[in-house]
C-alpha cells in the first residue's frame, strides 16, 4: 500500500488568472511528484474557490487540474473529495466524468490500522449559527438548480467568484471565532469516541494538536502554507509545496 496524501483549501481561482496560473503550476508539479507512491489522494474541501457545473459546461480555468485528477484515476489512484464551504456547486461531473465520488459531509476511513475522521470543518465554530443556516440554503438542490438555470455560466461564475473573494477576505481578516475553538473541541470529542486522527481544513491554520488517545490535524491552506500531508505506517509528514515540486 502506498501513501495517503491529504490536501485542502487550495482555492484555485481566487486570484486573477496570471497569479492563479502560477499557483496551479505549483500544485500540478506537487501532484505529479507524488503520483509514483500515492495510493489515495484525499481532498478535504475548497480545492477550488468556486465550483459550478452545467449539463454542457464547467469552469474552463481548471482544465489542467481536472485532467491530472483524471490521470490519477486512470492510474488506479483513489481520490476522495469532501465538500467544503466553497464546493456547494457540485452535481455529477466528478462522479460521471472523473470517477470521483463527492462526499457532501464527513468521512470515516481506516489506514494502516488507524481510524480517521475527516471533515472540512465549516460550521463548527461556536459563532457559526448563521453560516450553518446559509449552508443549508446554498446546498439545497432546488436552489442550486434555480441558480444555474437562471444565469448564464459566465454571469454565474463571475458572481460566485466575487462573492467567494469577499467571503474569504472576511473570514481571514474580520471574522471573530471566539475564545473557544469549536473545531478543536469537536476533534477532541471524536478522538474520545475512538478515532486516532481527526483531519480538517477550513480554518486556514496549519496545526497539530495532541489529545489523549489521538491527534487533530488542520491541513492549513495554499495561501500561507502550501503543501500536502503524507501518511503511511510511520505516521504523518508535512511536505512543503516548494520543496515537493523540485
Amino acid at each position: 500500500m502506498g501513501k495517503i496524501y491529504f490536501i485542502s483549501d487550495v482555492h484555485l481561482g481566487f486570484f486573477e488568472r496570471t497569479i492563479d496560473k502560477k499557483r496551479e503550476d505549483l500544485l500540478l508539479a506537487c501532484l505529479n511528484n507524488i503520483k509514483s507512491d500515492c495510493d489515495r489522494l484525499i481532498i478535504v474541501g475548497d480545492f477550488f474557490d468556486y465550483w459550478f457545473e452545467w449539463k454542457y459546461a464547467i469552469p474552463r480555468y481548471f482544465y489542467r487540474t481536472l485532467a491530472l485528477l483524471a490521470d490519477f484515476r486512470a492510474s488506479n489512484i483513489k481520490i476522495h473529495y469532501l465538500m467544503g464551504n466553497h464546493d456547494f456547486g457540485h452535481v455529477n461531473f466528478f462522479r460521471d466524468e472523473l470517477g470521483i465520488e463527492i462526499n457532501r459531509d464527513t468521512a470515516e476511513y481506516e489506514f494502516f490500522g488507524k481510524k480517521f475522521f475527516i471533515f472540512h470543518g465549516d460550521g463548527l465554530a461556536y459563532k457559526d449559527g448563521p453560516y450553518r443556516l446559509l449552508k443549508k440554503i446554498l446546498r439545497n438542490r432546488f436552489n442550486l438548480k434555480l441558480y444555474t438555470h437562471l444565469l448564464h455560466p459566465d454571469c454565474a461564475i463571475k458572481f460566485a467568484s466575487n462573492t467567494s473573494n469577499k467571503s474569504r477576505k472576511y473570514t481571514s481578516s474580520q471574522k471573530k471565532y471566539g475564545e473557544k475553538d469549536g473545531m478543536k473541541d469537536f476533534a477532541e470529542a471524536k478522538i474520545a469516541e475512538g478515532f486516532d486522527y481527526v483531519i480538517m481544513g477550513h480554518r486556514h491554520k496549519l496545526e497539530t494538536v495532541q489529545f489523549a488517545g489521538g491527534t487533530y490535524i488542520n491541513l492549513g491552506d495554499w495561501f500561507k502554507t502550501p503543501g500536502l500531508w503524507a501518511f503511511d505506517e510511520n505516521g504523518f509528514e508535512f511536505l512543503q509545496a516548494e520543496k515537493l515540486a523540485e
